[in-house]
């Protein structure tokens, strides 16, 4: 099983969507997810957003609400 395998994947959005996205939708209402690497994150991260390294990804899936949609970057 893949990680790809618990998400739908959609067109690609370009920074201007995803801001134009989140400015539409209240906070919580959907997960911010961060895919790069704990150092990458800790130099520079979207607030809000939450960390999950893309290699923990499947192992830490549960971590993601399934009601919510996900950006990811």
């Amino acid at each position: 099983m893949s990680w790809k395998d618990f998400f739908i994947m959609s067109d690609n959005m370009t920074a201007q969507d995803a801001k134009e996205y989140m400015d539409k939708h209240e906070q919580g209402s959907y997960t911010l997810l961060d895919v790069r690497q704990p150092g990458e994150y800790e130099h520079n991260h979207i607030p809000g957003s939450k960390l999950i390294p893309l290699p923990q990804l499947l192992d830490r899936i549960d971590e993601l609400d399934p009601e919510k949609p996900v950006i990811t970057y």
